[in-house]
């Protein structure tokens, strides 16, 4: 009750937005009063919390670690740790402080300094904890040791060859045989992290130390457990009897209250069924694999999902864990929509001869509901039913039949599309349902499912009597129609002619002329021509080509490639076993050399100047060639290459190329610092690099002794822009430069109050002669995102949702008269996308564009470029009115002179 209370009281702390607050606590901290000084910190740390930055107090917190409060002890730690990095000559200051705690009689405060000291990531904290963390290793009280084995990692992480000279990593082997469970638990997480980081295995576990960490399980805490655990699913069994005797220790850990107690002893077991020969031994391990993973599908939505994730790749491992439990992945009421996705995803790779009827009648059930993408993952998946198990074909077509006779749109439509892959697997059955669909056809407004209907319609025209004048109507709006309705329409009228070509001559020759003369789609054409001289050469060797035997399909859309499934299937429990992905693909380590140097760094410079130079010459050979040269277009073709080349200077692909970018003098040498300092010079610039936008500076040094301890911060601005990461940056000689770059990530909505024209970043750089403060200028295609075209279909409502009442047009003066594509390469530049264009009755072409912030804020232009004029007009729609100003800026400088 008392501790209640008190953190009651603290909340107070956080309710403080005085001025002049810095110097009260200041005060404060100085106070004689032990609680008053206390209260100070709290304070401090309340702020800091918070993201105020109260670096400026680091040498009066400092000054308060002189303590025998724990509580305050621990405060101060607490903030030495947020802000040593920003302060490190500060911070060397508390080192005598952090080596007397570590020989403290209280283990805690032993504990506490060692803890704190590995968590200050500075080489210069490093050199000194060496032989405090050593002699913890060795400490009596098992606390201390714990606290020792989880620091080693951190201190190799900062420095990996100090790290190994030191022989630190054979006393976290050591470790592994300690009587207390806890620090074995944290021996073998920080060997397992050390692992991951240089590349090599060093548990070196064997049948020695397994009895060990066996014995440790059962005694250490959920966590502890895990890495043991995790440890266990590395190590390879010698023999049927090793991997039995390790599964029957392990098998208690399923009933554990902790789902990823579960998951990775699930992980282990599975690895031990791999070693076991014994059928009577593996038929009782999957059994009780059974009631564990019942429980983690009644956990919350959340764990439910990632035990599915799991599940999935258990299922195809070995399906016969789960072949009788498939009334367990039945969908409720009040499942979240991403349960019921993998829930019905596993029933279908359940199902079997024995219970596909149940199965079908539960998604004839889902799809009867209200949600939408529910619904049509329900219809798809009756289809995959059938096409998996011939016997569930006949059931599956009358639950089709049933759900098209009910109208509902989607369900109709998704339908079409299931029904059409049961035709591709069993061709020449079922032919009862084609009425039902042919009754449906003004249901369909979506690609797919139209696709689908019009392959049907080629594929059984000879026994669909008005086959010809259903795709007749499609005929007719063959140019508005998505490229996959255009190819299935194609081919489906070809095959309709050489089964009935005395009536659809003239459908034939209609539908060739628009896909051969009229289309701007070279897959499109060359299907066109080629059809064309089939016909034209030997119609029966083209009907045994169009009308043959198609091969058979089947249903692996869900399942893994088997490699994938190996690797994921040791790495249950894990984030790549929810993402079905290798930890390459999402993760990104640094490896490590002996002299804790990024590998790969140099190389990685070189290969960058090898791709800039590959590009310079592909740039230089097309404006050799000339405009539109590259791409082999004709005057028809509307095709554009949006990192291209036209007659402007060249752009990069996913952001501006580097050696574009000119910097100009923010800040010059004779400008005085915050506290009167000169001497230090800035140029930048603020622009997207490889789709990320980056502030790139060149810092000068133009006094009189060497720069270091830079950091940066960034004002509040409009987008929101601040530092990704840290700014990093050597020392610099008097009169040196060095070339440095800071991502930046946008971090809250756009305002609705207009941002100046110019954009201008606020900021503020922090070196070991002074604070320097500067602004530079950029534009809005830092915050246009690449390759964010809006298609026509998402174009079209926000262009009418806007209206003429949002609408601003402007006249955009240009350097000379410039043609469609040209004017279409230039705005590409700026990540302006083209989304589509007409042709004017004077002429002119209407070409409209998007493009997307990063915060998400979409931008809507129709641009009409007219014959001759050395001037766009453009009309600009946007549901954010403050950006009109900042993309009619952007344009004007793009065209400009």
């Amino acid at each position: 009750m008392v501790a209640m209370r008190q953190k009651q009281n603290d909340g107070k702390f956080f309710q403080t937005t005085k001025r002049g607050e810095i110097q009260e606590l200041k005060e404060e901290l100085h106070a004689n009063d032990k609680q008053k000084q206390k209260d100070a910190v709290k304070k401090v740390i309340a702020n800091m919390t918070v993201g105020k930055d109260v670096s400026a107090l680091f040498a009066d917190v400092v000054n308060c670690i002189q303590t025998d409060n724990v509580e305050l002890k621990k405060l101060v730690y607490l903030y030495v740790m947020n802000y040593a990095k920003a302060q490190p000559e500060l911070a060397i200051l508390a080192i005598n402080t952090f080596r007397k705690d570590a020989t403290d009689p209280n283990p805690l405060i032993r504990s506490l300094a060692v803890r704190t000291m590995g968590c200050i990531r500075l080489d210069q904290v490093t050199e000194y904890l060496l032989e405090p963390l050593r002699r913890c290793c060795q400490d009596h009280d098992p606390y201390v040791r714990k606290t020792s084995a989880i620091c080693i990692p951190k201190v190799y992480d900062i420095n990996p060859e100090l790290v190994d000279d030191q022989g630190f990593v054979d006393i976290l082997k050591d470790l592994l045989g300690d009587g207390n469970p806890m620090v074995v638990a944290n021996a073998v997480a920080g060997l397992a992290e050390i692992s991951q980081t240089c590349g090599k295995d060093l548990l070196d576990l064997d049948r020695g130390n397994i009895p060990k960490l066996l014995a440790a399980l059962n005694e250490c805490n959920e966590w502890g457990q895990v890495f043991i655990l995790d440890a266990l699913a590395t190590y390879e069994p010698t023999g049927p009897n090793d991997a039995e005797s390790i599964s029957e220790r392990v098998t208690a850990r399923l009933s554990h209250a902790n789902p990823a107690v579960v998951l990775t002893a699930i992980k282990v077991i599975l690895k031990c069924m791999e070693h076991t020969e014994n059928p009577e031994v593996l038929r009782m391990l999957a059994k009780k694999l059974n009631p564990p993973l019942v429980t983690l599908l009644s956990s919350e939505p959340e764990v439910q999902y990632v035990a599915l994730r799991n599940i999935r790749l258990i299922v195809q491992r070995r399906p016969g864990i789960l072949a009788s439990d498939v009334k367990m992945f039945f969908c409720k009421y009040n499942d979240p929509i991403y349960v019921k996705l993998e829930k019905v995803d596993i029933m279908c790779m359940l199902v079997s001869d024995k219970n596909f009827d149940q199965v079908l009648l539960e998604l004839k059930e889902y799809a009867s509901g209200v949600d939408v993408e529910f619904v049509r993952k329900s219809v798809r998946s009756i289809g995959r039913v059938a096409v998996k198990l011939e016997r569930a074909c006949e059931r599956a077509m009358n639950v089709l039949l049933e759900l098209i006779e009910t109208k509902v749109n989607y369900v109709v439509q998704e339908s079409c599309v299931v029904v059409k892959d049961i035709f591709r697997k069993y061709p020449s059955r079922y032919e009862q349902v084609l009425s039902a669909l042919c009754e449906s056809m003004e249901a369909l407004d979506e690609p797919e499912a139209k696709a689908s209907m019009i392959w049907i319609l080629g594929e059984y025209a000879g026994r669909i009597d008005n086959a010809d004048e259903l795709l007749e109507s499609f005929l007719d709006t063959f140019h508005d129609e998505p490229l996959l309705v255009q190819m299935q329409l194609l081919t489906a009228i070809v095959k309709l002619f050489l089964q009935k070509p005395s009536s659809t001559q003239d459908m034939v020759s209609k539908v060739l002329q628009c896909a051969t003369e009229e289309s701007t789609n070279h897959d499109l054409r060359d299907r066109g021509y080629i059809y064309w001289r089939l016909l034209a050469t030997n119609p029966e060797a083209t009907k045994r080509v169009v009308l043959g035997d198609k091969p058979s399909i089947r249903d692996d859309s869900q399942y893994i490639d088997k490699n994938l499934l190996e690797k994921l299937s040791t790495e249950l429990s894990l984030m790549s076993s929810v993402y079905h992905k290798y930890a390459d693909e999402f993760v990104t380590r640094l490896t490590l050399t002996s002299s804790g140097q990024e590998r790969g760094a140099e190389d990685d410079e070189e290969d960058d100047g090898n791709r800039a130079a590959d590009r310079r010459r592909e740039v230089q050979e097309e404006l050799e060639r000339g405009p539109g040269a590259s791409n082999g277009t004709s005057g028809g073709l509307d095709l554009l290459d949006l990192g291209g080349v036209g007659d402007d200077s060249p752009s990069q692909r996913g952001g501006v190329s580097v050696s574009s970018v000119q910097k100009v003098q923010v800040l010059p040498s004779t400008q005085a610092g915050q506290h009167g300092q000169q001497g230090f010079a800035v140029s930048a610039a603020f622009a997207r690099q490889r789709g990320t936008p980056t502030l790139m500076m060149t810092f000068s040094n133009h006094s009189s002794g060497p720069l270091s301890g830079f950091a940066i911060q960034v004002n509040k601005n409009p987008f929101g822009f601040a530092p990704k990461e840290q700014l990093v940056c050597s020392e610099i000689q008097p009169g040196s430069s060095s070339e440095v770059s800071v991502a930046m990530a946008p971090q809250q909505l756009l305002s609705n109050t207009a941002p100046s024209s110019p954009l201008l970043l606020q900021v503020a750089i922090k070196t070991s002669l002074d604070i320097f403060y500067f602004h530079v200028q950029f534009d809005l295609s830092v915050v246009l995102v690449e390759n964010a075209a809006l298609s026509r279909d998402d174009f079209t409502p926000i262009w009418q949702r806007v209206g003429e009442a949002g609408q601003k047009m402007a006249i955009i003066p240009m350097d000379r008269p410039l043609d469609s594509e040209m004017v279409k390469s230039r705005m590409a530049q700026d990540n302006i996308c083209y989304v589509a264009q007409r042709q004017l009755e004077d002429g002119s072409v209407a070409l409209y564009t998007s493009a997307q912030t990063s915060n998400n804020c979409s931008v809507l232009a129709e641009v009409t470029v007219s014959p001759g004029s050395s001037s766009l007009k453009v009309a600009i729609r946007t549901e954010t009115q403050v950006l009109i100003p900042l993309y009619e800026a952007l344009v004007s400088k793009r065209f400009a002179a």
